[in-house]
């Protein structure tokens, strides 16, 4: 039986496809509306809106004849086939929340700011949750093992995501030695491609309005051998068509960009993740970093 002619049984089995679809390893071929199409409903999961295709068309803001079009391309004879699936979750709307960034915090009621940073708080708290409720076990160990296994270790992001590079850097270099930022060395980029190999590993992060150089370092990277994991927001990212492994990360609140909470906490698990694989490895690259920050009296006791 072909990939073809199998349709997904479940929403874990339908957000592989989906990923696999983004990476060009699926039988089944959808145009890039399409992959962004199925790519949103998995996050629409259990939203009250998937109860009647004219109600989820108007929210995705399609024809509702796409996305019956879209549930056949995936095995299924009709839609409703899909819409059980991706309604399995509780009828809770993870996107409720969702607003125009700036907009929502520029209109936001001066004298009661209390509220807002409430409202904003909880929004981070709910992408947090979406974000554990679609990680995989076997993704996180994966990815562990791939950054503890590699060579060299190299991270790339831009804008906000020079912060999220960075701190992952931090995280990882406490753990394992040959760990920094792309360009750290102070040349370019390229130069910095030009020193990894194919037993190197470079991690990049971006979301939407995903960073068209980041893309292209990816693809570039990829292109050459360097194994590429992605940290991004959606299986049909364009990080994750030039990456071997991805973690998908929820980013929408209120606040006035790209919230990067849920990002964070991300690099968490993954660092603490690398540690327990590691094991006496890495408690041993632990000691050994106390030692010197002692005997260079860093911190105050």
């Amino acid at each position: 039986m072909t990939d073809n002619e199998r349709a997904p049984s479940d929403l874990e089995s339908l957000r592989a496809l989906s990923l696999a679809i983004a990476r060009g390893e699926s039988d089944r071929h959808l145009g890039p509306k399409a992959q962004e199409v199925l790519s949103r409903l998995i996050e629409l999961r259990g939203d009250p809106a998937l109860l009647s295709i004219s109600a989820l068309a108007e929210k995705l803001e399609v024809n509702p004849s796409t996305i019956s079009r879209l549930a056949r391309s995936l095995g299924y004879t009709r839609f409703g086939e899909l819409q059980r699936i991706l309604l399995s979750d509780s009828l809770t709307s993870p996107h409720s929340f969702y607003r125009q960034h700036a907009s929502v915090a520029l209109a936001a009621d001066k004298s009661d700011l209390l509220n807002q940073a409430r409202q904003l708080a909880g929004e981070q708290c709910r992408n947090i949750e979406r974000f554990l409720d679609n990680l995989r076990s076997d993704e996180l160990e994966a990815f562990a093992n791939a950054v503890m296994n590699a060579a060299r270790v190299r991270l790339y992001g831009v804008r906000q995501f020079h912060a999220f590079a960075s701190f992952l850097a931090y995280g990882l270099g406490m753990l394992r030695s040959d760990v920094s930022l792309l360009s750290d060395s102070g040349h370019g980029i390229a130069e910095g491609l030009a020193g990894m190999g194919t037993d190197d590993v470079l991690i990049a992060a971006s979301c939407k309005p995903y960073t068209r150089e980041v893309v292209n370092v990816c693809k570039a990277a990829r292109n050459h051998g360097i194994r590429v994991l992605v940290v991004t927001d959606m299986s049909n990212s364009p990080l994750v068509r030039h990456s071997e492994q991805a973690l998908l990360v929820p980013h929408e609140t209120s606040f006035i960009s790209n919230s990067m909470v849920a990002f964070l906490s991300a690099v968490e698990c993954l660092v603490n993740a690398c540690a327990t694989l590691s094991g006496e490895t890495a408690a041993e690259a632990l000691s050994r970093r106390d030692r010197f920050i002692d005997e260079l009296k860093i911190e105050m006791r």
